[in-house]
């Protein structure tokens, strides 16, 4: 023993004295043994650690339980042959310590060396580390439930955290219980009302050895009729233990209500509520069925405190909940048909909004029929997620509807769509907002099922693919203009020729770059699966449009996915007519006389008079107003559609003409006669035209 460097005075008596404390300790206990480890000398009561003592001459490991009693032997020998320390290895002990729990004995181990440094034993100190390691669990369980909990904006992942998380650190099983209107994101009601209110077994813990008997994950938990006692936990927001007598007593004319309830083995219930925010959310049960011991106080205090944090967790993932389903509510409504019939093409368009507990964006498709059977193809992704984006969605889609039925062409309309966009821009005064929710993709198509050609524009948005007849499957070379909102672009039209019988589609980069990966084999992926789609005698364009999404999205995908499909038709050429005339007067006459003779033989000579007179107008104000040459021009499909096409550019309108009056009636006429009129502006003039019913 080292000594102190001024002092030389014999220290025997202190180190005789030290000893002496130590076997007169009452805190720990103190064994020495040789070193095969039978006990010399032990100071420990019989009482020490409940009733169980360590006689003089016996193995020191036959103190603790016979199934630790091979590993703390192979420690104490580690210390005899080697020297090691063994510090505060913590054992279970058989007997137990207060309130029933199982003790645990911290075991501390020096070796005994002669003076000439030979071992000749060991030192042994137990002591009671019951309360440190029961207060560090409780410390380590907190900590967890602080990590672990609330990690998902999901209401059913965060309460299946939570019966993770308790079983089987305090019980064998857990079950939480929701209202049910917390699982749909709805604001749960006040204590009072919580009896009207169904609850659902939300999670289950374990759910692989969940017992059968009792009430599965998903159910609704059973009425519980003449039993306040069960409800006052929920009513008072406080922990109750109750154990297998007291069930038996409250469900005594209820059995089969305690099979779905009560745990098969059950010797022990905790229970307490989820309270956030004054409202009522659940409950949380912890069983005990192998754990001999009882609860107590203080996991009454520990299953209370992580139900409070807990419900928190809960309570945020109901209200992200309910934002989310309010976004896709707003998303979906805004959104048109999935499918659609019209002259120049069969739709469908498939919106998957993103999983994993993300809103949805402000990805949107459209359908919109045009003059002289054409028909307009839109998708687009407005920038952001949330209600925002589905807001700002909206208003795209308003006003490429709006813009689309003044026939403006593929690049007008993105330029005046990218205007609105800048006015958006400039309107948002918060920062956060401007650069969350303003911007958009778009690509705007027109398909002309007479001329069997497709005119698009893109602004930043992803180039379409088509697939033949024959099934070969191409990506359109566009010229991509920059996203809606950067200004001052011009956008680039491309026209190209689309066999009847193509699929056109068109799509958003959700739908080709899910988890970041590679677009460009996002697209392979998409046009094998056109390949594989259009390759089928029975083509199902909605069918096949669902497939697809499902086939290119993976189950937690982390962006909206949109596709939109055109099963292409081209009108025969036996459905058309066209004519060409100087502007002479005496056009007029011959216009309507052959318009009468055609109309005669497509079986519509009802329509002769209304539409004799209808040409007769347009192609008299082409003379007057235009000049020539003039195009007339009859459409039959589900709708007689006249065209009549000069170079001038005056836009023909409505006005009220006086009685007296010469002119000025003409465009009232015409209006009167047909179900639908415009007029739309070309390169070289413009062309007005007529819809009239064929019913």
């Amino acid at each position: 023993m080292d000594t102190c460097p001024d002092g030389d005075r014999d220290l025997r008596p202190y180190e005789l004295a030290v000893a002496r404390a130590l076997l007169g300790a009452r805190s720990w206990g103190m064994v020495i043994t040789d070193l095969s480890l039978r006990v010399l000398r032990s100071h420990m009561a019989s009482t020490m650690f409940g009733d169980r003592a360590v006689p003089c001459g016996s193995p020191v490991q036959e103190f603790f339980p016979a199934q630790d009693t091979a590993e703390v032997e192979r420690h104490l020998r580690c210390v005899a042959e080697e020297g090691r320390e063994l510090a505060d290895w913590r054992v279970p002990s058989p007997m137990p310590a207060a309130a029933g729990r199982p003790r645990i004995i911290a075991l501390n181990a020096l070796r005994l060396e002669d003076e000439q440094g030979q071992p000749v034993g060991l030192v042994v100190f137990l002591s009671d580390a019951s309360e440190r390691w029961y207060a560090r669990h409780r410390l380590e369980l907190l900590h967890r439930a602080a990590n672990r909990i609330g990690g998902s904006l999901d209401v059913s992942r965060t309460a299946q955290d939570l019966a993770d998380l308790l079983a089987p650190s305090m019980g064998d099983l857990c079950a939480v219980f929701l209202a049910q209107s917390v699982l749909v994101g709805e604001v749960p009601p006040g204590v009072a009302g919580l009896e009207r209110n169904p609850l659902l077994c939300a999670a289950v813990s374990p759910r692989d050895a969940w017992p059968e008997t009792m009430i599965p994950p998903g159910a609704r938990l059973p009425t519980l009729p003449g039993l306040p006692e069960v409800l006052m936990v929920m009513r008072q927001g406080d922990a109750r233990i109750l154990d297998r007598q007291e069930h038996d007593r409250l469900f005594a004319d209820h059995p089969a209500l305690r099979d779905a309830l009560i745990a098969p083995t059950e010797r022990a219930q905790l229970s307490t509520a989820l309270f956030a925010r004054g409202k009522a959310l659940g409950s949380v049960s912890l069983w005990r069925t192998e754990m001999e011991y009882p609860f107590d106080a203080e996991d009454a205090r520990l299953l209370r405190e992580i139900a409070s944090r807990a419900a928190l967790s809960v309570d945020n993932a109901r209200r992200f909940t309910r934002e989310h389903r309010a976004a896709v509510t707003l998303q979906y409504s805004l959104l048109p048909l999935q499918s659609t019939r019209v002259t120049g093409a069969r739709t469908s368009g498939v919106y998957l909004p993103a999983s994993g507990g993300t809103s949805p964006g402000g990805d949107w498709f459209d359908v919109i029929p045009l003059s002289s059977m054409r028909i307009a193809l839109v998708t687009g992704d407005a920038a952001g997620h949330g209600v925002q984006a589905a807001t700002m969605m909206g208003r795209l889609r308003a006003a490429v509807r709006t813009l689309a039925n003044l026939d403006l062409p593929p690049d007008e309309l993105l330029i005046n769509l990218d205007d609105l966009v800048q006015q958006v821009a400039a309107e948002a005064t918060d920062t956060t907002h401007a650069a969350d929710g303003v911007g958009a993709s778009c690509l705007y198509a027109i398909y002309d099922p007479v001329a069997g050609r497709c005119a698009m524009a893109s602004a930043g948005h992803p180039s379409p693919a088509v697939a033949r007849p024959g099934g070969q499957v191409e990506f359109l070379d566009l010229d991509p203009g920059p996203p809606l909102g950067v200004g001052g672009h011009p956008f680039e039209v491309t026209e190209v020729e689309i066999e009847p019988g193509s699929v056109l589609a068109f799509y958003t980069d959700g739908l080709v770059e899910q988890g970041g990966g590679d677009a460009g084999a996002g697209r392979e992926r998409l046009r094998t699966a056109l390949v594989q789609a259009c390759g089928s005698s029975a083509f199902d364009v909605d069918k096949e449009c669902r497939r697809i999404v499902a086939e290119l999205t993976p189950a937690a995908a982390d962006d909206d996915a949109t596709l939109l499909l055109a099963h292409t038709h081209a009108i025969p050429a036996d459905r058309t007519a066209c004519w060409e005339f100087p502007a002479d007067p005496e056009t007029v006459t011959r216009a309507r006389a052959l318009t009468v003779r055609q109309l005669h033989d497509w079986g519509l000579a009802e329509l002769a008079f209304s539409t004799e007179l209808v040409v007769s107008e347009l192609i008299t104000n082409a003379i007057r107003y235009a000049g020539g040459p003039i195009q007339l021009g009859l459409i039959r499909d589900r709708v007689l559609t006249c065209e009549v096409s000069d170079a001038g550019t005056n836009q023909p309108h409505l006005r009220r003409a006086g009685l007296l009056d010469e002119g000025g009636r003409g465009m009232f006429l015409v209006a009167q006669l047909t179900t639908r009129w415009g007029s739309r502006y070309r390169v070289d003039g413009k062309t007005i035209w007529t819809e009239q019913s064929l019913a």
